[in-house]
C-alpha cells in the first residue's frame, strides 16, 4: 500500500507546485509523485495527467518521443488551471531504461517500438495505471478531467471509483524523428490522435 512519505513546495519555471512522494516504504529512492498546483479546487472535477517517467525525453530532450513536451505542456496547463500530475516511475512503458535502450538499438535496425519490445521478450506496454488511481484516492480526489490521448488510461479511470468528467487532449506536433513512434501509438495502441499532425 502506498503512503505519503514526504512533501514540499517546489518552485519551477512554470510556477510553484506541491510535490508529494508516494511509496510503500520511506527508503524507496524512486517513489511515484503527485505534483499539485496550489490553486487546485478539490470540490470540482480536478484536472489530472497520468505521466510515466521518460528520462530520455524529459531530461535529455530526445526527439524520438514527445514525452518531455507533454510533461511541459501538462505542467503549464495544471499550473494555470489547477490540478495534479501523477508522475509514475514506469520508464519505457515500464521496461526500464536498459531495456528501453536495447529496444532503441533494434529500432535502428528497422523495427517499430512494439516490435522491438516483443523481440526482447517484453510486453508492448507493461504500465499499471491502478497506481495512479491509488494516489488519487489517497488525495481524496472524486472526479477528474483527464489530460490524455490514451484509451487505456481512460479505461483505468472508468473502471475505478473515480468519476471521469471529460478527456482533455494533449497532442504534440509530429516530427521526422517521432512520426513512427506516434503512428504506432495510434495504430497499435489506439491513441486518440489527429491525422493533421502527419501521422
Amino acid at each position: 500500500m502506498l503512503k505519503i512519505q514526504a512533501e514540499s513546495n517546489v518552485p519551477t519555471e512554470y510556477g510553484e507546485f506541491r510535490m508529494i512522494a508516494f511509496a510503500e516504504v520511506e527508503t524507496d529512492w524512486m517513489p511515484h509523485m503527485a505534483i499539485v498546483a496550489k490553486n487546485t479546487d478539490f470540490t470540482k472535477p480536478v484536472n489530472v495527467r497520468f505521466h510515466s517517467e521518460c528520462i530520455t525525453g524529459e531530461v535529455f530532450h530526445s526527439k524520438k518521443c514527445e514525452c518531455g513536451q507533454q510533461l511541459d505542456e501538462a505542467m503549464k496547463f495544471i499550473y494555470e488551471n489547477g490540478g495534479i500530475i501523477v508522475y509514475l516511475r514506469q520508464e519505457g512503458r515500464n521496461i526500464g531504461i536498459i531495456n528501453k535502450l536495447r529496444a532503441y538499438a533494434l529500432q535502428e535496425q528497422g523495427l517499430d517500438t512494439v516490435e522491438a519490445n516483443l523481440q526482447l521478450g517484453l510486453p508492448a506496454d507493461d504500465r499499471n495505471f491502478s497506481i495512479a488511481i491509488e494516489i488519487l484516492n489517497i488525495l481524496n480526489v472524486k472526479e477528474i478531467n483527464l489530460l490524455t490521448n490514451n484509451p487505456e488510461k481512460i479505461k483505468f479511470v472508468t473502471d475505478s471509483n473515480i468519476k471521469l468528467n471529460k478527456r482533455i487532449p494533449i497532442q504534440m506536433d509530429s516530427t521526422i524523428e517521432s512520426a513512427g513512434y506516434l503512428k504506432v501509438k495510434k495504430d497499435y495502441f489506439g491513441h486518440l490522435l489527429d491525422d493533421e499532425n502527419n501521422l
